[in-house]
């Protein structure tokens, strides 16, 4: 029989948790890709993909294994090294941000004298920092795909991808000081626990005041993650497809998947940050229901998840309604608007907590 120190005991189990959420985390960036796919085909009166399985839902499986299959094409004046590094370091700093994403209630699972908390990968004090910090650094795989592939329409993709998330990522950390300064803490954990005394109440959205906040994120995210009607990095009517123009087969999908991994995580930090985590809008009167370890983590779960998929249905909306801006629209939009009511935002909440201050 191996005995196990209790060191060992909890790298195995954090392994095992860092192996569920990646699956779980993949497995929603395939069928986020399906939902988009079919909500469009509904909004523009046709059906979206619904031949591979009953109803379509083997079509990632199916694109997946196209995409798999598919002949790697690498151009001869590629710079090969940065090439082949720029779609992993995108996926990489997308998949990474959803390790500090509290997912349910804080569940202490104990084996062999160890305690582990299965509703988030990992609590930091400073998660949030972290969180903000691995994003920022996704836009050198986008940058060095654009350079390294010797393209002047990747290269022009590139740049505009590197300027635009520049500019809102200053917007998209502003916004969320705010949060920062009501619950006095960095951490995500302690964030959602701070919104969860009166239910929809407690949220920053609705008794926090922070929906200037919540606006100013929102569309700061879809900047950072170069959707409609920010994609100008990817304008197909001008720039090809952008920065992944030369790139094909698994490479072409790191991307693709590393584009909806960040939606992802933005729903889930918009979530966290805003609207209680994994809290009920109920405040404490349905929690008899969650009564148990299991049955109390998969109560918190499943509020987590019906609010991150508000989220991914408005972006897929959103995608459908809006045409897309003119460049230098979007960055003034950027600098001369959202900024600003980012700064005042910040202004306004730390002086009513200060004059709410005993």
């Amino acid at each position: 029989m191996i005995h196990l120190s209790p060191i060992q005991i909890f790298l195995l189990l954090t392994a095992v948790k860092i192996a569920v959420v990646l699956g779980i985390t993949l497995t929603a960036v395939a069928y986020t890709v399906l939902v988009e796919r079919k909500v469009l085909g509904r909004m523009q009166n046709r059906w979206g993909p619904s031949r591979v399985g009953p109803f379509g839902l083997l079509q990632p499986l199916a694109d997946g294994i196209k995409l798999f299959l598919k002949e790697d094409m690498m151009p001869l004046a590629v710079e090969r090294l940065l090439f082949i590094l720029a779609p992993i370091i995108a996926l990489a700093c997308a998949l990474i941000s959803i390790a500090m994403v509290p997912f349910s209630r804080q569940t202490l699972v104990t084996v062999g004298g160890t305690s582990v908390d299965i509703g988030q990968v990992a609590n930091l004090n400073i998660g949030l920092l972290v969180i903000l910090g691995i994003t920022s650094i996704g836009v050198y795989g986008i940058a060095l795909s654009g350079w390294s592939s010797n393209n002047k329409y990747s290269l022009f993709g590139s740049l505009r991808a590197s300027a635009q998330l520049v500019s809102y990522e200053l917007a998209l950390g502003l916004s969320l000081v705010g949060v920062v300064l009501r619950a006095g803490s960095l951490s995500l954990r302690t964030i959602v626990d701070s919104q969860s005394a009166h239910g929809a109440l407690s949220w920053n959205f609705f008794g926090g005041f922070q929906f200037v906040a919540f606006f100013i994120y929102l569309m700061a995210a879809y900047a950072e993650t170069n959707r409609a009607p920010f994609d100008l990095p990817e304008a197909e009517s001008e720039l090809v497809a952008g920065y992944h123009t030369e790139y094909s087969s698994m490479k072409f999908a790191m991307f693709f998947m590393a584009e909806y991994a960040n939606m992802i995580t933005v729903a889930c930090v918009a979530t966290v940050m805003f609207f209680g985590g994994a809290g009920s809008p109920f405040g404490h009167i349905f929690d008899g229901f969650g009564n148990g370890l299991i049955a109390g983590f998969l109560f918190g779960a499943m509020w987590f998840v019906a609010k991150v998929l508000v989220f991914i249905l408005l972006y897929i909306w959103v995608r459908g309604t809006l045409p897309r801006f003119r460049y230098d629209q979007l960055m003034k939009f950027g600098w001369t608007f959202l900024l600003p009511v980012a700064m005042v935002n910040i202004l306004a909440t730390a002086l009513a907590l200060a004059y709410r201050a005993p």
